[in-house]
């Protein structure tokens, strides 16, 4: 008999479970996830959109804009660290953890071949959240991580968000899109626990995701624009990006 189950940790652990045998939490958190992609980084050669070291079209729009500035970033589910690298070039000093050992080598070489400065830590954010990566962070990236994530691992992404995110803040989000010309699954939460898979990747509304960062504030959230192969930027149709921030700390009277 089987009786593990104590803490909040313990059920969402338990929750995990369900997913495993498709490709655990994505980048994240852990499971059969890392082998996934493992073998999803493991041939560089593939014509993968978000292969090459481009930034992110919207994520470069926020400094050439002045949206946000150089400071201490995390970027989260980092991949190859195509944003990290970007990040580290303008000055930013960077923690970048994904899931996948194999992505982690390849962004560490990467920043080798470049020259740049950038802490690339393999394992599961949740875990390191206030150990290896203490924040706070003036920006917070997550493009194509917190679509890989099962329902349940929203609490603990939120409280990660919460806990490293800087006052004043940024959390730079791309994710599937829901509805025309958008993609992932758009099966109604318990669906996919019913099904136990995650369908490749979860869809959200812009409604969904005002709610769930309701507890930030929205500074931009729109489509991403379609880049050309030539583009010095990454950029699908099929994503939103949006921009919240944290609220600024209360100045005494």
């Amino acid at each position: 008999m089987d009786r593990t189950v104590r803490t909040v940790e313990d059920v969402l652990a338990l929750l995990d479970g369900l997913f495993v045998s498709e490709s655990g939490s994505g980048h994240l958190a852990a499971g059969d996830g890392k082998d996934f992609w493992d073998r999803f980084y493991a041939d560089r050669s593939r014509p993968v959109p978000f292969f090459p070291a481009k930034p992110d079209e919207s994520l470069a729009g926020y400094l050439e804009r002045g949206l946000i500035a150089p400071g201490r970033a995390l970027d989260l589910g980092c991949g190859a660290g195509r944003n990290a690298l970007y990040l580290a070039s303008l000055g930013f000093e960077v923690d970048a953890v994904d899931l996948s050992p194999v992505a982690i080598a390849w962004a560490r070489e990467r920043a080798a071949g470049a020259g740049a400065e950038a802490r690339f830590v393999c394992g599961d954010a949740f875990a390191l959240a206030g150990t290896e990566l203490s924040g706070p962070y003036d920006l917070v990236v997550d493009s194509g991580c917190f679509h890989h994530l099962p329902p349940h691992r929203r609490v603990s992404y939120l409280a990660l968000v919460d806990r490293v995110l800087a006052p004043g803040g940024h959390l730079a989000l791309t994710c599937f899109a829901a509805g025309e010309e958008g993609m992932g699954s758009e099966l109604a939460d318990v669906d996919l626990y019913r099904e136990g898979r995650l369908h490749g990747g979860l869809a959200y509304t812009p409604a969904s995701l005002r709610w769930i960062f309701s507890d930030l504030v929205e500074v931009e959230l729109r489509r991403m624009r379609d880049e050309p192969p030539g583009s010095p930027h990454f950029g699908e149709g099929f994503l939103w990006t949006a921009l919240f921030r944290t609220s600024e700390p209360s100045q005494p009277r």
